[in-house]
């Protein structure tokens, strides 16, 4: 997680559809004319099965409350949900989609809902518990989550026990000690939130988090969720990530093929437009890092990390203004990509500019580390794999390919082997910036192995094997590994299910 900007248009409320479980257990689910076919194996709401792993998971008890889903019940009496019968979802109602990419043989798909479960109690919170936990704040969460907000809930950033956002995020008036430095969201991680909760099944977390965002747009009226806030209380900063817009709107649009509600469809058209507006070089048609002019004009530097192919498909499927040019920031963006990897070693680095080069960003986030593989660019792997699973996109099979091939030389081969955790430098005339860490992290073992989907099969079955060992870690500091470890999960076995 790093730090999008130092610094600070409109969002009519929507009424909040809760259509969700018709076909499947929480928000995966689908309902009016016709219903969409649902894959069960996006459903863990009726289970929760055993740990498939070989390691004893951390007690998520002692460093969170407990797990509000399963006690919180989602009340529809505070808004008024719009009928999904109205409208005609543009879905296939046919027979489950299958991916013509193939996973490792041994795929468990239980084991990322065994990860969610274990995830969740940790990372995830309700307005309800954080009225008694910060009590002092109880005016102003009323004041900015009214009724049609209503249920609430959101993702755990990491402890900020010190730094820039440690004042900010500080819960003085908590007594529980692992709550005292987590008061803050993150916009990444509302997106994250959503996309996890959606390809979990879990309609009411999915619910709560799209209400933070959408009583945080309103209260500030904008369109594009504020990059960091406390609680349920207040914005830090209300500059925008263009990941987290990207993303949001994605898991808008995917619950929207689902359900068919329009609530969802009419939500992300909002942020798809304050997107082409403030967070697309209309010059190039390269995705800016976030709204401000920071991040924008002749010196822009990019975040790779920030290309969702799947989100510029998805655009351009329901945005019929045809001034978006979405495909085309989707070429754009994946020739530029390609020439940056080309260019290099074979990785890519956290940050580059328009000629392709690394690049540090204005921020100061990255000075030490721009040019390497590292914090931003793990992400990268998983947008790229999730392009080639659902569209066999052939610009992103070579990106994948040449990336699995500079790792299997470094490892031989062997997805356990410690040349996982090394920050590989894109540059070749700069040094690697080496993890100082004892294992591989999750999310970098997860990322490495949906490198070999669609050219290296044995590389894909070794690293899931290995992977699927795994457990979140459910620290304060581990935010950033467990939710994409989550992600890794279900892309690695079978969880992303394409719903038209």
């Amino acid at each position: 997680m790093h730090f999008k900007k130092f610094l600070t248009p409109m969002m009519a409320p929507l009424a909040l559809s809760l259509a969700f479980g018709l076909a499947a257990c929480g928000d995966d689910s689908s309902s009016g004319t016709p219903d969409p076919v649902v894959d069960p194996t996006l459903d863990p709401g009726t289970t929760i099965p055993t740990d498939p792993g070989t390691t004893v998971p951390t007690d998520p008890g002692t460093t969170t409350p407990t797990d509000p889903g399963s006690t919180v019940p989602v009340d529809p009496g505070t808004t008024t949900p719009t009928d999904p019968g109205t409208t005609t979802p543009v879905t296939n109602p046919g027979t489950a989609w299958t991916s013509p990419v193939a996973l490792a043989a041994s795929a468990n798909p239980a084991y990322p809902a065994n990860v969610y479960a274990l995830w969740k109690p940790a990372h995830f919170a309700t307005l309800e518990e954080e009225q008694v936990y910060y009590a002092s704040y109880a005016d102003e969460f009323a004041d900015l989550f009214p009724a049609q907000y209503l249920p609430a809930g959101r993702v755990l950033w990491s402890n900020q026990n010190t730094g820039y956002y440690k004042s900010s995020c500080l819960n003085k008036d908590s007594d529980v000690a692992s709550m005292k430095y987590r008061g803050c969201t993150v916009s990444e991680g509302v997106g994250y939130g959503m996309l996890l909760t959606y390809f979990n099944g879990d309609a009411d977390a999915f619910v709560r988090i799209w209400n933070y965002s959408r009583a945080f747009r309103a209260y500030y009226d904008v369109n594009l969720t504020p990059w960091i806030t406390f609680s349920f209380a207040k914005k830090v900063d209300y500059t925008s990530a263009t990941d987290a817009d990207l993303d949001i709107a994605t898991a808008l649009i995917l619950m929207y093929y689902k359900t068919g509600s329009a609530d969802y469809l009419a939500d992300a058209l909002n942020i798809m437009k304050a997107i082409w507006e403030l967070e697309i070089n209309p010059t190039n048609l390269l995705i800016y890092s976030g709204d401000d002019d920071v991040w924008h004009g002749d010196g822009a530097v990019y975040n790779l990390s920030y290309f969702s192919p799947v989100a510029l498909r998805l655009f351009a499927m329901v945005d019929t203004d045809p001034t978006h040019n979405w495909l085309g920031v989707l070429d754009a963006m994946y020739t530029y990509m390609a020439m940056v990897q080309n260019a290099g070693t074979g990785v890519f680095p956290d940050w580059s500019d328009a000629a392709g080069v690394a690049a540090k960003p204005d921020n100061g986030s990255a000075d030490k580390t721009y040019w390497t593989f590292n914090k931003e660019s793990v992400r990268i792997p998983w947008r790229i794999a999730w392009d080639y699973y659902w569209f066999q996109d052939e610009r992103a099979l070579a990106i994948l390919t040449k990336l699995n091939t500079f790792i299997s030389g470094k490892s031989g081969g062997d997805p356990s082997s410690n040349a996982l955790m090394v920050n590989y430098s894109w540059d070749p005339a700069k040094s690697d910036a080496a993890s100082t860490g004892t294992a591989i992290p999750s999310h970098w073992l997860g990322a490495w192995c949906v490198t070999g989907f669609g050219s290296n099969p044995t590389w894909v079955t070794a690293c899931t094997d290995l992977f699927n060992t795994r457990t979140p870690a459910n620290t304060g500091s581990s935010y950033f590994t467990d939710i994409l470890m989550g992600i890794y999960s279900s892309l690695l076995n079978g969880g992303f299910v394409r719903p038209f």
